[in-house]
């Protein structure tokens, strides 16, 4: 009998070459890590993606598997890019085209994961496992226009293409609790599962409080050495308003780096706590009693690659910002609200937006105001002028949130877009200025009319998130909530 070797069981055979995949940089890297893998005594390797909700999904392989992956890709249905937030298939998956347009897609056939091994982590929490990050792949070697990895380096190029870099600030706030009960019942898993009881790790309302801080130390100090461990460059982590809340921020990452960080930070922390009989929450709004929401602020500037300088610091400090700065700030002001289909892509982030007296509610620009959804920061010749949108939530996927940011500012600097002046006095007295959406089905209705971001992401690509995201709006609106039950039930 003939011998067949386990390398044709793993992805398709020369796989990441014949799509030629990798720039020299990560072939380098590729060439280290069989050494690397041995040395730390590695058995496993987390093959990851980030799917069209933010979320990490994945195969883990032996390392022997994962090396011959470096050369082959790994398998990966389609059936991913068609679910919903909770895995309900919304896409018709067995037809020709799967629902996406694209044959190759059909039937729940396969993607391949390349493996990018410039992101393989050692992970702290997990003894013999590491980590690596992957980019989507179509069986003809194309990239897959719905990868979301793909989409930020198509804005990135575009963005370089003009002699920019996008440089990114990560601010996150979220929740940690313990959990009273898992509801682990079968009668409890359902799509979505009941959430897990969970109760407070301290009492909350005092913002960055010394007790506070030094109760919560010690579980803030595993998150600061676990992220050490990955190589994410951490910055503070801090006790929030709320009941167990804390706000991390990271140093400026680069380019995908950024996006990058944000989705292992966030993985990370959801995974260490779970092994500790505790949840992280990112979730914007919980329906707890007694928690404040969380928010997600995205710092952002542009470095001129040419001069090797933040191109939105004024060259005298007689002015507030760049000609470059507000020319993008005018394109993220004239395009907040088809954008904020990506920085607030969940229903429930729409309550903190319009219930939040920190949350913005108005597309309007300030210098250092924390009530507008743009705040410079900076300012009037200062080397790390940069602005901070203060619209998103915890859950946005970071490339999605990201990538909207990088297309609507571009448009503003194609068109010389002018913000006007930047509004000094109560912003959310502003009346005269565009409101940003109160739901999501107002973000995606500004988004399906947006010219700008469909030529930024595609038709194709917007027409899928469209869809996709209205398919759970639909769900949503099929389900009956206590809300309408205490309403109606006895009174009718």
């Amino acid at each position: 009998m003939a011998d067949v070797t386990s390398e044709l069981t793993i992805g398709r055979k020369d796989f990441v070459a014949e799509a030629n995949a990798w720039s020299d940089a990560q072939s380098a890297a590729a060439q280290r890590l069989p050494a690397l893998l041995e040395e730390r005594g590695i058995k496993t390797v987390r093959v990851a993606y980030c799917d069209s909700h933010g979320l990490m999904r994945g195969k883990s392989l032996t390392t022997q598997n994962f090396l011959l992956a470096l050369r082959n890709g790994v398998a990966e249905t389609v059936a991913t890019l068609g679910m919903d937030t909770a895995n309900i298939i919304s896409f018709p998956l067995f037809e020709r085209d799967g629902g996406f347009g694209l044959e190759q897609m059909g039937g729940v056939g396969d993607l391949l994961l390349v493996p990018d091994p410039s992101t393989l982590k050692i992970l702290p929490w997990a003894p013999q496992t590491a980590w690596v990050l992957s980019d989507l792949y179509l069986k003809d070697g194309s990239r897959c226009p719905f990868d979301c990895r793909h989409i930020m380096r198509s804005a990135l190029n575009a963005l370089q293409a003009e002699g920019y870099d996008f440089v990114a600030g990560l601010e996150l706030e979220f929740y940690i609790f313990d959990v009273e009960d898992q509801r682990l019942a079968l009668v409890d898993s359902g799509q979505p599962a009941e959430p897990p009881v969970v109760r407070a790790l301290n009492h909350g309302y005092q913002l960055h409080g010394s007790s506070q801080i030094d109760a919560l130390e010690p579980l803030a100090d595993e998150l600061r050495e676990a992220m050490a461990g990955l190589d994410l460059p951490l910055r503070t982590i801090e006790v929030e308003w709320g009941p167990g809340q804390f706000e991390v921020t990271f140093n400026p990452l680069v380019g995908l780096d950024a996006a990058d960080t944000l989705l292992m930070f966030r993985t990370a922390t959801k995974h260490m706590m779970r092994r500790q009989g505790r949840l992280a929450s990112f979730m914007a709004k919980p329906a707890l009693p007694n928690t404040y929401s969380s928010g997600w602020h995205l710092h952002q500037s542009l470095q001129d690659t040419h001069a090797a300088s933040n191109a939105f610091a004024a060259n005298d400090r007689h002015t507030l910002v760049s000609d470059t700065g507000r020319y993008y700030i005018g394109g993220l002001l004239a395009h907040a609200a088809a954008a904020t289909a990506f920085s607030n892509p969940t229903i429930n982030g729409y309550k903190r937006l319009n219930a939040n007296p920190l949350a913005p509610n108005r597309a309007v620009w300030s210098h250092d105001n924390r009530g507008a959804m743009l705040r410079l920061i900076g300012g009037y010749g200062a080397p790390d002028t940069h602005i901070e949108n203060r619209s998103g939530e915890p859950c946005a996927n970071p490339y999605l949130y990201m990538a909207s940011q990088i297309h609507a500012g571009l448009d503003g600097l194609r068109h010389k877009t002018d913000p006007g002046d930047p509004i000094q006095d109560n912003p959310y007295a502003q009346t005269d200025k565009p409101p940003l959406p109160n739901s999501l089905m107002q973000a995606l209705d500004a988004l399906a009319q947006s010219a700008a971001l469909r030529t930024g992401f595609s038709d194709q690509f917007v027409d899928y998130y469209l869809k996709l995201k209205r398919s759970e709006i639909a769900r949503f609106l099929s389900y009956v909530t206590d809300w309408e039950h205490r309403e109606y039930f006895e009174l009718y």
